[in-house]
């Protein structure tokens, strides 16, 4: 296949090297990244300027822009290819539970939504066994046209950290949840004026099994299908009765 692949920790970063490496092995890469680390950019496009596509040594491509900027020119026309899947990581990290609302690794996979085959994110809790992840997501393309999800779903994949055979499997899980994150903490700036930097993230409060956090804590590969619709069906009813004595 003719893979697009990203990131948000920047065209540089050592888990796209270890994806790269793997899957150029069987299928054609390329690779649109941003041109730093922008963890956290979430689903952002980047429209009060234009963006640059900056070829670099290692033969990627870099953007001074976001994950999601990288996938939308890659799928767009910015470059003569014609993608058949996007495959976004290996993240420097988790994203498991609300984590996936501000990953950029995610919102990478989320803009090949478009694509033939279900785009993968892909993420390891923890920075030193990129190469296990990175064969995880190989063997998961091998048999990505066997998979039939519903149109616009993506995967997104945790790895433990660990190596591959000390990998106890794989399973199918839901998204946990977080509590709410640390304080934002107080800095200033060489001038004297306030600024914050962001605290860290919540503690787990929901890692029951079946969800990504105990599959994770339990050695497994975890799955997560993922979908851009984020409607709250289950209150459809609530908000209709809600309605129909206040309007």
């Amino acid at each position: 296949m003719q893979l697009l692949v990203s990131n948000d920790d920047g065209v540089h970063a050592l888990g796209l090297s270890h994806l790269v490496r793997e899957l150029e092995q069987y299928h054609q890469v390329t690779v649109i990244a941003p041109d730093r680390d922008l963890s956290g950019a979430s689903n952002s496009l980047t429209l009060s300027r234009p963006v640059r596509v900056m070829p670099q040594d290692n033969g990627f491509f870099g953007i001074d822009g976001t994950p999601a900027d990288c996938v939308h020119l890659g799928i767009n026309g910015a470059l003569d290819i014609a993608p058949d899947m996007v495959v976004s990581g290996i993240n420097h990290g988790a994203n498991l539970g609300d984590d996936v609302l501000y990953s950029g690794t995610v919102a990478a996979a989320m803009e090949g939504r478009y694509l033939d085959h279900h785009a993968v994110a892909v993420s390891l809790v923890g920075k030193a066994h990129f190469a296990t992840a990175a064969k995880v997501v190989r063997k998961l393309l091998d048999n990505i046209q066997q998979l039939n999800l519903p149109p616009r779903c993506i995967i997104n994949v945790n790895v433990p950290d660990l190596p591959y055979d000390r990998i106890k499997g794989v399973q199918v899980t839901r998204l946990g949840s977080r509590e709410l994150g640390a304080s934002a903490i107080d800095a200033q700036d060489p001038r004297g004026h306030q600024c914050y930097w962001i605290g860290p993230v919540g503690a787990i409060k929901n890692a029951e099994k079946g969800t990504d956090f105990h599959a994770i804590e339990h050695g497994y590969v975890s799955i997560t299908p993922l979908s851009p619709d984020m409607a709250c069906y289950g209150a459809f009813d609530s908000v209709s009765d809600w309605l129909r004595d206040t309007v």
